[in-house]
């Protein structure tokens, strides 16, 4: 089973991940992991990564898909794997795509978490404090944000009308997330038999 997050920062995917991830004994693809152990090497490329990165911008569509494309090739993921992260943007959904017809597979389920403007500025103002995440102060915040609702959200309708799209309120308890994600899972797979 592939599965996609998709949620704003701060929305709860990382919890909700590693809740899902021993549920459903696939591995996680986070292009933030995969990103932060590509910029150890000290190079140009990586050093211009980073800045666009720390500026709260999203890496360029084709270095993501790239590094995404090498993770789907190793054994762990054949069977499914969970897109933490990743596609960001219509260009990163449609690579994606392609990448997948060519072994004849595609995204099983594509889950939003969606949460109030105001309760997600709280939260990665909070995990700044409990996380020292330079990247977490209020105007990296506003520009993560503004970023999202400009290449992100639109895949809420690219999937939507695929009929790949669960929203899950992210406002709720994470325990009541996560039920509400198994539902969503659970429907999808019956729905396959």
């Amino acid at each position: 089973m592939r599965i996609i997050f998709i949620g704003p920062p701060g929305a709860g995917k990382g919890t909700q991940a590693k809740l899902l991830l021993s549920w459903l004994g696939i591995p996680q693809l986070s292009t933030g992991d995969m990103l932060r152990e590509v910029m150890q090497q000290d190079t140009a490329l990586t050093r211009w990564i980073a800045r666009n990165l720390n500026a709260g911008n999203l890496a360029p569509d084709h270095l993501v898909m790239r590094i995404v494309a090498e993770r789907l090739n190793e054994a762990d993921c054949r069977h499914g794997c969970l897109f933490d992260g990743f596609p960001r943007t219509l260009v990163q959904a449609q690579l994606l795509d392609e990448h997948l017809a060519r072994s004849f597979d595609q995204v099983d389920v594509v889950l939003a978490l969606t949460v109030d403007p105001e309760m997600l500025v709280n939260r990665l103002l909070r995990r700044a404090e409990t996380e020292d995440r330079a990247d977490d102060n209020i105007e990296t915040i506003q520009r993560r944000l503004l970023v999202y609702q400009e290449q992100t959200a639109p895949l809420l309708d690219y999937y939507g009308q695929r009929q790949q799209l669960v929203t899950v309120d992210g406002m709720q308890a994470p325990e009541k997330v996560f039920q509400a994600i198994q539902i969503a899972i659970q429907e999808h797979r019956t729905a396959q038999n």
